[in-house]
């Protein structure tokens, strides 16, 4: 009996495993195209690759040449496309060569998930014919980043207001400035939109309204302080910006020194942004140890990650004094318990003056001990010497920064805690 049972179950053992050879046969004949592409190298000379073939429903041209002549090329694994499923952000290490100069670090970014530039094209393709597919390179013709035909002076607020977080909230003068420096064309310089090119203007709008981070990269560069990386150029949905440095996460256990000196710039930046000869307030709405960067050399800290940032036209707020406009707006604390997260009203930032949304960012997500990333807590700052400790004013400016116990205590705070790393900055060097 037992012979009997152990004979069938061997049969029942060969069928199926000769039914999932057979099944895995069938499988790799109906996905011999794309098994084979899993193995096929990425090149940037490829128009489809780089999306160069979907313009001007792109992010622009400038630096095709670059990529189409070869002075860019991958570093180690950005080359294999069967390894693309782990680049989730689409974002590449490139090695970029000028004849003089030599090769350096870039970063390219297609700025987005294939997600959501495939849910680009579909929103393109519905406000154009009301399908979900379509040839973007026509429908793009037939939305409004297309009506701005060449006759119209100026981009204006109307239009644009609310497409992305960058002109959530726009000024006249903003809107002049994003096209003035806009690096996408040959005739930069001049805020008239009927300088630019139709493809030109149909690229600009896009961005604006996708991920506006070239543009932020393009209006405050970094050519003239701001803290932002630099941008390159663009070729199809490819974007070039300078390679800074490491995450500042990398640095999350530096020595103590090391960490005084970055939490002093992070709080910089922060001041920075709010508090400029320009008067524009620009807000960081997403701050995470992933989107700051600082370079090998200088040991300079770099946003790197500039999508979600809300610019506020101090001017404009002082000129139409919206209600209690010159009231100090302090950012409420949320302890949600999660990575990265904020609490903010965007309404409230584009009509005040004065606001510690930024200091409250840096603190809560990246200096105090509320700082969650990665599994770990205590911010940039944990684990002081103990006489640091002993004397309890460090810890004392952090809670105050970001969880302030009296009112406006968050705007003191801030301006002590940084003049106080300052000088930790400067015995310990």
């Amino acid at each position: 009996m037992w012979r009997l049972l152990t004979l069938k179950f061997g049969r029942l053992y060969r069928c199926l495993k000769f039914l999932f050879v057979v099944s895995l046969l069938v499988f790799t004949l109906l996905n011999t195209h794309s098994f084979i592409a899993s193995f096929q190298k990425n090149e940037l000379a490829d128009r489809r690759f780089i999306s160069l073939n979907k313009c001007p429903a792109c992010f622009g041209t400038s630096w095709c040449r670059k990529f189409m002549n070869g002075q860019i090329t991958f570093e180690t694994w950005g080359r294999f496309r069967i390894l693309d499923f782990l680049n989730v952000k689409n974002v590449y290490f490139a090695q970029y060569g000028e004849p003089r100069e030599g090769a350096r670090r870039i970063v390219l970014k297609r700025l987005g998930s294939n997600q959501e530039l495939a849910d680009m094209d579909q929103k393109v393709c519905k406000r154009a014919v009301g399908r979900p597919r379509c040839d973007v390179t026509q429908a793009i013709y037939k939305t409004q980043f297309s009506r701005l035909n060449g006759e119209v002076r100026l981009l204006t607020p109307d239009v644009v207001e609310g497409w992305s977080d960058l002109v959530h909230c726009p000024s006249q003068r903003l809107l002049d400035r994003i096209v003035r420096r806009y690096a996408e064309t040959k005739d930069s310089g001049s805020f008239l939109m009927k300088n630019l090119k139709d493809s030109e203007r149909m690229q600009l709008l896009l961005t604006l309204a996708f991920n506006p981070e070239p543009l932020v990269f393009q209006s405050f560069p970094s050519d003239e302080g701001w803290p932002f990386a630099k941008y390159l150029g663009a070729c199809g949905r490819m974007v070039a910006v300078n390679y800074v440095g490491n995450e500042l996460w990398n640095f999350y256990n530096a020595p103590w020194e090391k960490r005084v000196d970055l939490a002093w710039q992070l709080l910089e930046i922060a001041e920075q942004l709010t508090n400029n000869d320009f008067e524009f307030a620009l807000y960081l709405l997403d701050v995470s140890f992933d989107n700051f960067a600082v370079g090998p050399r200088d040991g300079k800290v770099i946003v790197i990650d500039a999508e979600n940032i809300i610019v506020a036209d101090k001017r404009l707020i002082k000129q139409n004094k919206p209600p209690n406009w010159d009231v100090w707006y302090e950012s409420t604390f949320d302890d949600c318990g999660k990575e990265a997260c904020l609490s903010f009203s965007k309404e409230v930032l584009c009509s005040r003056v004065t606001v510690d949304h930024n200091y409250y960012a840096i603190c809560q997500n990246l200096l105090s001990k509320y700082a969650t990333w990665r599994g770990t807590t205590g911010g940039l700052l944990h684990s002081p010497p103990v006489e640091i400790v002993r004397a309890g004013r460090l810890e004392a400016l952090l809670e105050e920064c970001a969880h302030p116990k009296k009112q406006y205590g968050r705007f003191q705070a801030a301006r002590e805690l940084r003049d106080y790393l300052a000088k930790l900055s400067n015995n310990v060097r």
